[in-house]
């Protein structure tokens, strides 16, 4: 008798969030490029979200009780306050995920009603907008080493043999004091650049090392990340990729708004 095969591992994904105004926009190449990414995933039972925006430690997890969105931000449109998105809470997900980090010493934390930050559900609501699959976050410490990043993702592995997709939400360039909000998709400063084509480079090369280093070894790393929080979930997530063996990387969406804001997402499959 031939034996089950076994199926195969969930991809991993980092997301370029953008702007909270794109949970508005209806197109525009972010919003297409996202909503094409997710036709070419399998259909996840979970999305587990790892957010820019969720930052404490030790790892805090929820919602895993109905939970309302939080609207992190001010100054925005009125309408960008009344945007829903109500997926299911992940109760049983969030059993597993206490579980695994507990194991890897990570000693984690329960917030049931923790509702969902603009790191996750801006881009969910184009990936998957009919609401209809559980989600989880977790969260971040902040300014730790760098190896606790990659603990949490290489603990977070495991989830990919159930069909969960591990979703870091950040950008690979963060500067909010050097953006130029006047010009969307005009002139791209420098130091962005280079350092978007570094990132590539070492995620090419699935060099973790090298990415852990980046405040030392990237260029224009202090310009392109004035705080870790936008580039950590990128870390954490190639991290979960990178126990199952060097994964393939693409990217589903490249390019930069404001000049100095990249959007790149990459898929480690």
């Amino acid at each position: 008798m031939d034996s089950p095969q076994t199926p195969p591992l969930m991809p991993v994904g980092f997301i370029g969030h953008g702007a909270p105004t794109l949970g508005l926009e209806k197109g525009g190449p972010a919003v297409e490029a996202w909503r094409a990414w997710a036709r070419s995933l399998p259909r996840p039972q979970a999305v587990l979200v790892v957010s820019a925006h969720w930052l404490e430690r030790p790892p805090h997890l929820g919602p895993t009780a109905p939970a309302g969105l939080i609207y992190d931000f001010y100054g925005f449109p009125e309408e960008l306050y009344r945007v829903a998105y109500p997926a299911p809470p992940a109760p049983e997900l969030g059993k597993e995920v206490l579980s695994l980090l507990k194991g890897a010493g990570l000693k984690p934390i329960l917030s049931p009603t923790r509702g969902l930050d603009h790191g996750a559900w801006v881009p969910l609501v184009h990936l998957f907008p009919e609401a209809d699959i559980p989600v989880l976050q977790v969260s971040l410490g902040t300014r730790v080493p760098m190896a606790e990043h990659l603990a949490l993702g290489r603990a977070l592995s495991p989830l990919r043999a159930q069909g969960v997709l591990i979703l870091g939400s950040g950008n690979l360039t963060h500067n909010l004091g050097k953006v130029d909000f006047a010009d969307r998709y005009g002139r791209v400063e420098t130091w962005a650049r280079e350092f978007d084509q570094w990132a590539v480079e070492k995620l090419d090369a699935f060099d973790l090392e090298a990415l852990a280093r980046y405040a030392s070894g990237a260029p224009g790393a202090r310009l392109a990340h004035p705080t870790d929080d936008h580039y950590t979930p990128l870390l954490a997530v190639a991290a979960a990729a990178g126990v199952a063996g060097r994964p393939r990387v693409r990217y589903p969406h490249e390019g930069f708004e404001y000049g100095a804001l990249s959007m790149r997402c990459v898929e480690f499959n």
